[in-house]
């Protein structure tokens, strides 16, 4: 459902403001405590506490939580120690205090990066406890109207997770900016641009990891035996990563969670091999922590030195998931995880493989292995394969994650969303996805054959993903954080410089395998573009013709329509109003159910919804025709899967819409002193008889048990007539190729196909 997003802000066909005089009749106020907000538009509901909830949480939780998220966060950056010096140097090591150099730009890499910007910074920019990209694009929609989904309306804003706006004295900039972005229409397209981007390169990302990971951990078995060749190691590797995506299907909980003692066992396994080789080799490396040795190193090396930071940054991979699956964890949880166990043992590792290599210089290309004493080589070894496993498990369960908020932003195809746990949220399953990963999976294995190859494509996409990351939360830190201007420089000039000077090194080896992530995220952009577009445009041919009340008065109260006993839900993505192919489904089958209910899917710029506040209802005139239209909202991470009773939820709300009486008359409506239409609620007292709505409630349930039948919408879009040829190409071509091989729309509602009836027509865009 999450693909049925609206993709423009439109205004209400009726605006009405409810009343101070209205507000203070208490007693009565109460009883109306839910809106029509379909047609109202009201600046509060009583009861409702905007901003972020808190969660009063124990400290042996907090614990418990910064012990799961080893196992599904630290996977990538833990890994990271089997190819870093490898990739850092490949054509060896000409100086010997290059290792310190290199040891010394991995270490204020880290700390900077990761420590700093993400762990004390980043991780506070979080849309309601979820992170990633597409949790700093919701902040900013909700914020500003810079989204090209519906938000700043009257029901949105109610929703009690949604505002988030901070009190400061430094308002006038975040209101210069935020009127800027909202009268530009340029900016507002580079930031969907920007988002798309971000999420296409951290798909592309979910394609490397694994690669990169496996392939460098069973590279350990030629270390321990000349009989073993690349060939053979690459093949194993293939077989580990199929194996690996063929168990996605059962589920992350069942793979992620129980990795946790694992990643725990690697990171004490690397700290204390670096510990010991820093004892062993040299304990002078501890130099490194002077940034006088990166001076030094670019003083010796100059471009040789600027290229190598492409080797250098792996040392990161894996920092943006940190944010991105702050969703299962919380923000102290992954703090504590990270500042205890991660870090200490990432730093001891670098530290004693550089102590090993200042006395081997030549074995810089088996650097992990080599420097792993020989009584726990191979205890190591299976931990490290096993290691390898668990981060790309981390990357691709994230991917999947990834793609269902990029349908909430009507910019991917229809594609299957399984929610496969009932004890941990978030955890999803894409078919699509898992499959065509898998395939670029093993044919990246198999053409890029090292580590270094893969090493270059995996760095543009690990710094892309950074560099848009720091944009975001530059907005933020101004918009809605309203941070002293001082301190916002401060961040761009630090951490942006760094991340720059990280870009362009990597983009260097754009011809060395590192065009493989632009060209994955270019297909992607493509394909986003191409829904995005044909989507938009056909929710603008359904807004300009939808059926007017008076026209479904007429189509639904004539004469030689039939009403049979049942309930119909008939689903659009049209949200405000009947859909034209209503009036067309009327026309070819002339007769309705005894209640009919237009049910359209709306999708926030939040994470969840709470299910009490997911359905709106409206009562179409007249009453006595039992028709009623029913926007369903969700947030980008909400999932309706086969285990959430839909159904049933919308016909309890619907008795529940009824009995508070919000069904209301026009003749309720009087005027106020300023001659504004407002409510009487003493005429809603006298008019809304008990006998009434029981009637009704009870015509609902007879409908519901005779039977539920579920109309599906399905639009054929043609280019118009004279059109160009680009719009043809656009729609005649890619968007159908898009429609014709992905899911249709009953799939991913999962809806029973006994009970559905698809209705066909063609758009003229």
């Amino acid at each position: 459902m999450a693909h049925d997003v609206q993709l423009e802000a439109i205004t209400y066909e009726t605006k009405e403001e409810v009343p101070q005089e209205l507000k203070e009749k208490k007693l009565s106020w109460q009883k109306l405590r839910r809106y029509d907000s379909l047609d109202l538009e009201s600046r509060s509901i009583p009861g409702h506490h905007h901003g972020h909830h808190s969660k009063a949480l124990t400290r042996s939780l907090i614990f418990r939580l910064a012990f799961q998220s080893i196992g599904v966060v630290y996977g990538d950056v833990g890994t990271s120690p089997l190819y870093v010096f490898a990739s850092t140097f490949p054509n060896g090591i000409g100086n010997n205090d290059d290792i310190l150099g290199v040891l010394s730009l991995i270490f204020y890499t880290i700390t900077l990066i990761t420590v700093i910007k993400y762990v004390l910074i980043v991780l506070k920019a979080n849309d309601n406890g979820e992170g990633g990209t597409f949790a700093l694009y919701s902040l900013l929609c909700r914020y500003a109207k810079v989204g090209f989904i519906p938000n700043q309306q009257a029901e949105d804003r109610d929703v009690s997770n949604y505002e988030l706006e901070l009190p400061s004295g430094r308002a006038w900039m975040a209101s210069w900016l935020k009127s800027a972005l909202e009268k530009s229409m340029f900016a507002k397209q580079i930031l969907l641009f920007a988002t798309m981007l971000g999420t296409s390169m951290l798909i592309g990302d979910g394609v490397l990891t694994p690669c990169i990971s496996v392939l460098s951990a069973v590279g350990g078995i030629q270390v321990a035996t000349t009989k073993v060749t690349q060939d053979m190691v690459v093949w194993i590797s293939v077989v580990i990563l199929i194996l690996l995506f063929l168990i996605q299907r059962f589920g992350t909980d069942k793979v992620g969670y129980s990795f946790a003692p694992i990643i725990c066992v690697w990171f004490a396994l690397i700290g204390g091999i670096g510990l010991y080789n820093f004892i062993q080799y040299d304990p002078a490396v501890a130099k490194a922590l002077n940034p006088k040795y990166i001076i030094d190193y670019f003083k010796r090396n100059k471009k040789g030195a600027w290229v190598s930071l492409g080797g250098v940054v792996l040392a990161i991979t894996g920092t943006e998931a940190l944010f991105a699956d702050l969703g299962h964890f919380t923000v102290p949880s992954v703090q504590i995880s990270m500042c205890f166990v991660t870090y200490p043992a990432l730093i001891l590792a670098y530290a004693g493989q550089a102590s090993f290599l200042r006395m081997n210089n030549d074995l810089v290309k088996e650097t992990f292995y080599k420097s792993i004493p020989k009584p726990i080589y191979w205890p190591t070894f299976v931990i490290a394969v096993l290691a390898s496993i668990i981060a790309s498990q981390a990357i691709i369960s994230g991917t999947f994650s990834i793609i269902q908020q990029s349908l909430s932003l009507g910019c991917f195809p229809r594609v299957k969303v399984i929610h496969t746990s009932t004890k941990y949220e978030g955890q999803v399953y894409v078919p699509e996805a898992n499959y065509l990963l898998m395939v670029a999976c093993v044919a990246v294995t198999l053409g890029f054959r090292t580590t270094t190859n893969i090493g270059n494509a995996y760095g543009i996409a690990v710094v892309f993903v950074m560099t848009l990351t720091s944009c975001f939360l530059v907005l933020i830190m101004i918009m809605i954080w309203k941070t002293h201007i001082i301190l916002v420089l401060v961040y761009i000039l630090i951490i942006g410089s760094v991340e720059l000077l990280y870009l362009s090194s990597v983009l260097y080896k754009f011809d060395q395998g590192g065009y493989l992530p632009v060209a994955f995220a270019t297909v992607l952009m493509i394909v986003m573009y191409t829904w995005n577009s044909v989507f938009r445009r056909k929710y603008h041919y359904e807004l300009e013709h939808k059926i007017s009340p008076e026209k479904l008065k007429e189509v639904v109260g004539g004469i030689s329509l039939h009403r049979i006993p049942g309930l119909a839900m008939f689903y659009s993505e049209l949200v405000q109003g009947i859909p034209p192919i209503f009036k067309h489904y009327v026309a070819n089958v002339p007769a309705l159910h005894s209640v009919l209910v237009f049910v359209s899917i709306k999708s926030l710029p939040i994470s969840k919804v709470p299910v009490s506040e997911r359905f709106l209802f409206r009562h179409v005139e007249p009453k006595d025709l039992n028709v009623f239209r029913c926007v369903v909202r969700y947030g980008y991470t909400d999932v309706q899967n086969e285990q959430e009773p839909f159904e049933k939820l919308l016909i309890e709300n619907l008795k529940v819409f009824i009995r508070d009486g919000f069904g209301l008359p026009q003749s309720v409506l009087s005027n106020g002193e300023n001659g504004e239409e407002i409510m009487d609620v003493r005429q809603v007292e006298e008019d809304m008889q008990p006998a009434e709505i029981e009637r009704e409630i009870e015509a609902v349930d007879k409908a519901w048990h005779a039977g539920i039948v579920h109309l599906i919408g399905e639009t054929e879009v043609v280019a118009g007539k004279g059109s160009s040829i680009g719009k043809k190409i656009l729609i005649d071509y890619a968007y159908t190729f898009l429609r014709r091989n992905l899911r249709e729309s009953d799939d991913v509602l999962t809806i029973p196909h006994k009970r559905m009836l698809k209705v066909g027509m063609t758009y003229e865009l």
